[in-house]
C-alpha cells in the first residue's frame, strides 16, 4: 500500500509540474545601462604595455553618450605592437530570470568617436563565466560601412562562434586587433542575444496618465500596454515644454517611471514612446507636467510607503493578486512568504488611502479564492506557486516541492491581520474572513513536528521525499512567528513547551547549530548576555545577526507584548537594531556610505553582486552592502536613526537607488554596484514597520486574534 501511495504521489507531482503555465520568455541582455556612473561593475579589463585600455579599477568606464537613453560602455584604447588589451562584459543573471527566448545572433551597437580603420576595431568573442573564448571574430565583418559619429549595428550569427547555447553565454569579450599605436575611442551599447529579424513598427500610441512631483523626483505613469512587441518605454523630459530630451528607458512590464532629477521646486514636462525589439520607435504620447517640492518628514514617509506599496498592488501576479519573488524576475511565480508581507502592505495602502477599501476588498476576494484552491501539503503552502494554476513550483530544486512551514507562517501572519481588518458586516468582507479562517484552520502545524515527541518543528515536508531536507527550526533567527502560530493554531496546535525545547532550545544540538552559523559561541545557548558597542544583548547569536530577524516575525506580532523566560522582545529587538547602527557608525571595514558621514546603516539579507547574502554587524559578515530595508524596517525601534537613513538614501543616493517601486534592494558604494531588482521580502517590511511606528495598525490588527493572545499567554506561563 505504501509503494502504491508513493507511486501515485510521484505521478501527481509530475502532472502538476507539467500543468504549470508557460513562464514568459525573456531576451538575454548582457548590457543595457549601468545603474551607477563611473564604471560598470560587471566588466573586466586588462592590458600589457605598450598597448593600453582606459579603465577605472580594472573595469570599463561608463559614458553618457548612448544609443538608447541612459549610458554606454566606453572603450578607449591603444593597440601597439608587442602589446595586448582586452575588455570583458559579464552577464549577471537576476533571480528567476533564466528562461530565454530562442536566439540566433549576438547584437550590439557601436559608435566611433575617432577615425579608425576596420582592422583597428576590436575582435569579439563569447564564453561562459568560467571559460575563455575559443574563437574571436572580426567586428568589421558584421556591420555596414563605418562612419564616424554615428551608431552602427553589429550582428554576429552565433553559429559563427561555435556550439555555445544561450544559457551558457555569460560573457562578451573585446580585444586588440590592430597595432597602429594610436589612441582610439568607441562606445558599445545594448549588447543582446536575440533573433535578429526585421520587426513591424509599433502602431500603438502611448498615453500618459499621471505626473506627480515629490522632493527630488517626478513619478509618471501610463496606460497599460496592449502590444506584445514593446520592449522598452522611452522617457522624454523637458524644462520648457518645447525641447524634450530622452533621459532613460524603462522595462515595459512596469507601468510607471521615477525620474530622479535631484532638483526641488522645478517644473518638468514629460512624454514617452515605445521601442520595439529592433528599437523602432512609436509615436510619442501626450504631454504631462509636474513640479517638485519641499516635503516634510511625514510626507516623505507617505511617499516611501506608497512607492513600496505599488510593488504589491501594481506589480502583483495578475491571476492570484499575490506577490512575485522579485521584479524584474519570473512573471508567473508567486512567492508565498513575500505575499504574506504584501497582504499587510495592502492593508496599509487602504488605510492610507492609496487605494479605496472596496479596491482592497476586491483584491482580497481574488487572493483568498486563489489560496483556497492552491496546492497545500498537510495544509501548509509551498515556498513558490504558479500564479495562473496554483501548482507548486520547485524553484530551489527538486526537494523544494512540498510544504514550507516558514513561508506558510509569513503568509498566515498577513492573513490573520487581514481577517481583523475586514470587519464589516457586508457579504464580501464576511466571505474574506471565512476563507481566511478555513485556511488558518487547515494548516497542520503538528504534522511538521515530524515525530509525536519531537522537540522541534521542521521547515519542510515533501510529498515524494518526505523529510529529506531535515531542517529543524532553531532560533535565534526569523522563525519565531512559526512557533507562535503553531502554538496558536485552533485545530492542529503544538504544545507551548515546544517554544522552549525547539525555538529557544538550549540542547547540545541547538548550541552547535547556532555556533555553526554565527561562527561564535556568543548566543549559542539562545541567551547571549554580552554587551556590544555599549548595548546589552539578552537574546541573539553573535552581535544579533542580520536585521530581518527583528522584522519578519514582528510585522504582525507586537514585540512589546512578547515576553518569555529570557527577554521582552521590543527591548531586545531595539538593542539589536542599535548594535547594527553603532557598528555602521564605527565602520570597522571603512566602507563608503556607512556611518555619520554617509548616513547608511542596517545590515541584513538582500540581493548581492553575484548572489543573495545575509550581512550582519561583524567584520567577517560585512561586505559593504547597504540594504534600505535594514534601517527603514527598523523605524519602530530606532525612529531617529531610521529617518536619517531614509533621507540619506533618498537625498544622497536617490539618483541611482530610487525607482518606480521605491528603493532598489541594495547597493555597495565601495564597488560601484547597485542591485537591479526590487525584492518581495524586502519591500514590504519598509511599508509595514513604518506604519507600525506611525499608527501601530498592523500590530493592533494581528494582536486582536484570540488564538494569538492565548498562545502568548501559554508561552509566558510555561516554565522551562
Amino acid at each position: 500500500m505504501y509503494v502504491m501511495r508513493r507511486t501515485f504521489t510521484i505521478i501527481c507531482i509530475l502532472f502538476s509540474l507539467n500543468t504549470l503555465a508557460q513562464e514568459p520568455l525573456i531576451d538575454k541582455v548582457i548590457f543595457a545601462n549601468s545603474p551607477m556612473a563611473g564604471n560598470y561593475f560587471y566588466s573586466e579589463t586588462s592590458y600589457t604595455a605598450p598597448s593600453w585600455i582606459k579603465n577605472t579599477e580594472g573595469k570599463i568606464p561608463v559614458a553618457t553618450e548612448n544609443f538608447t537613453p541612459g549610458n554606454a560602455l566606453e572603450l578607449e584604447y591603444v593597440s601597439a605592437p608587442n602589446g595586448h588589451w582586452q575588455a570583458t562584459v559579464l552577464y549577471r543573471q537576476l533571480r528567476g530570470m533564466d528562461m530565454y527566448k530562442p536566439v540566433t545572433h549576438l547584437v550590439f551597437r557601436l559608435y566611433l568617436d575617432s577615425d579608425v580603420t576596420p582592422d583597428l576595431l576590436p575582435l569579439v568573442g563569447i564564453s561562459d563565466l568560467k571559460g575563455k573564448p575559443e574563437l574571436f571574430l572580426q567586428t568589421q565583418n558584421f556591420t555596414s560601412e563605418l562612419l564616424k559619429s554615428q551608431w552602427h549595428k553589429v550582428s554576429i550569427p552565433l553559429r559563427d562562434f561555435g556550439a555555445l547555447k544561450v544559457e551558457d553565454i555569460n560573457a562578451v569579450h573585446f580585444k586588440q586587433q590592430g597595432q597602429d599605436g594610436k589612441t582610439h575611442r568607441l562606445l558599445i551599447d545594448q549588447i543582446e542575444l536575440i533573433i535578429d529579424k526585421a520587426e513591424e513598427p509599433i502602431h500603438e500610441i502611448p498615453k500618459l496618465l499621471s505626473a506627480v512631483g515629490y522632493a527630488r523626483h517626478t513619478d509618471i505613469s501610463w496606460a497599460p500596454i496592449s502590444s506584445k512587441n514593446v520592449k522598452y518605454v522611452k522617457i522624454y523630459r523637458s524644462t520648457d515644454n518645447k525641447t524634450f530630451e530622452a533621459v532613460d528607458i524603462q522595462n515595459s512590464r512596469i507601468g510607471r517611471y521615477a525620474d530622479y532629477t535631484g532638483q526641488t521646486d522645478r517644473q518638468y514636462y514629460y512624454q514617452i514612446s515605445f521601442l520595439g525589439p529592433d528599437y523602432k520607435e512609436s509615436a510619442v504620447s501626450n504631454k504631462l507636467s509636474a513640479k517638485t517640492r519641499s516635503m516634510s518628514d511625514e510626507e516623505l514617509l507617505d511617499m516611501v510607503q506608497q512607492a513600496h506599496f505599488r510593488y504589491y498592488w501594481e506589480g502583483a501576479e495578475p491571476n492570484s493578486g499575490l506577490a512575485l519573488e522579485n521584479i524584474p524576475g519570473r512573471q508567473n511565480m508567486v512567492a508565498l512568504g513575500a505575499s504574506g508581507f504584501g497582504i499587510m502592505s495592502i492593508l496599509v495602502g487602504a488605510e492610507r488611502n492609496f487605494i479605496t477599501r472596496q479596491q482592497a476588498v476586491e483584491r482580497f476576494l481574488k487572493i483568498t479564492s486563489f489560496l483556497k484552491n492552491a496546492d497545500t501539503f498537510h495544509g501548509a503552502f509551498s515556498h513558490f506557486v504558479d500564479g495562473p494554476t496554483g501548482k507548486v513550483v520547485p524553484f530551489f530544486g527538486h526537494q523544494d516541492n512540498g510544504g514550507d512551514l516558514v513561508e506558510t507562517s509569513f503568509l498566515i501572519q498577513g492573513l490573520l491581520a487581514a481577517q481583523q481588518y475586514f470587519d464589516k458586516t457586508t457579504a464580501e468582507e464576511k466571505l474574506i474572513r471565512d476563507r481566511i479562517q478555513k485556511i488558518w484552520e487547515g494548516v497542520e502545524w503538528s504534522w511538521y513536528r515530524r515525530y509525536p515527541d519531537s522537540d522541534f518543528l521542521y521547515w519542510h515536508w515533501s510529498p515524494d521525499q518526505e523529510w529529506t531536507i531535515d531542517h529543524k527550526l532553531i532560533g535565534w533567527n526569523e522563525t519565531m512567528i512559526t512557533y507562535l502560530l503553531a502554538i496558536a493554531s485552533p485545530t492542529h496546535p503544538v504544545p507551548a513547551s515546544l517554544y522552549y525545547s525547539g525555538w529557544a532550545s538550549q540542547s547540545e544540538e541547538a548550541q552547535a547549530y547556532r555556533t555553526n552559523w554565527g561562527q561564535t559561541d556568543h548566543g549559542s545557548m539562545y541567551t547571549n548576555g554580552n554587551t556590544y558597542f555599549g548595548i546589552p544583548l539578552k537574546v541573539g547569536v553573535s552581535t544579533g545577526g542580520p536585521l530581518f530577524f527583528i522584522h519578519y516575525s514582528y510585522l504582525g506580532p507586537n514585540p512589546r507584548m512578547i515576553k518569555d523566560a529570557y527577554s521582552d522582545y521590543f527591548t531586545n529587538n531595539r538593542n539589536i537594531a542599535l548594535i547594527n547602527y553603532r557598528y555602521c557608525q564605527e565602520n570597522p571595514g571603512k566602507f563608503k556610505g556607512y556611518g555619520p558621514f554617509g548616513g547608511g546603516w542596517g545590515l541584513t539579507a538582500s540581493d548581492g553582486p553575484w548572489n543573495y547574502s545575509a550581512d550582519e554587524p561583524a567584520l567577517h559578515m560585512d561586505k559593504g552592502k547597504l540594504t534600505p530595508t535594514g534601517a527603514l524596517a527598523s523605524f519602530p525601534y530606532t525612529p531617529e536613526e531610521s529617518m536619517a537613513a531614509l533621507k540619506a538614501y533618498y537625498y544622497d543616493h536617490g539618483h541611482f537607488l530610487w525607482g518606480a517601486y521605491g528603493f532598489k534592494d541594495a547597493f555597495i558604494l565601495e564597488e560601484n554596484w547597485r542591485s537591479n531588482i526590487y525584492m518581495g521580502l524586502n519591500q514590504a517590511p519598509i511599508i509595514v514597520m513604518i506604519e507600525n511606528f506611525r499608527s501601530g495598525l498592523i500590530w493592533d490588527l494581528f494582536m486582536k486574534n484570540p488564538d494569538v493572545k492565548k498562545a502568548l499567554e501559554e508561552i509566558q506561563l510555561y516554565k522551562p
